[in-house]
């Protein structure tokens, strides 16, 4: 099952991973808006990328921390394979 990452759900993961209270209602009024208008630098994207990974139990695709913008960031991760081919045994 590959569960599609919301909006609401990334407000949450804004709040967990990075201390920022953001409204689901302004991302989804403002999905262009670049993640540093709403207060999130690129640690806290990283931070959130991690967490998506330790609840996933896989590895985001690499540029999702890279991303600008929550639409952007939900379009790439939400099209994510769900499972990533790995190195070694």
């Amino acid at each position: 099952m590959n569960a599609q990452l919301t909006l609401t759900e990334l407000a949450a993961l804004m709040k967990s991973a990075a201390g920022l209270t953001v409204d689901p209602k302004d991302l989804a009024n403002r999905p262009d808006a670049t993640f540093a208008e709403f207060g999130l630098d690129s640690l806290g994207l990283l931070g959130i990328v991690g967490e998506l990974e330790n609840r996933q139990g896989r590895p985001m695709p690499n540029d999702a921390e890279r991303c600008k913008t929550p639409r952007d960031f939900l379009a790439l991760v939400n099209t994510a394979p769900e499972s990533v081919p790995t190195t070694g045994a």
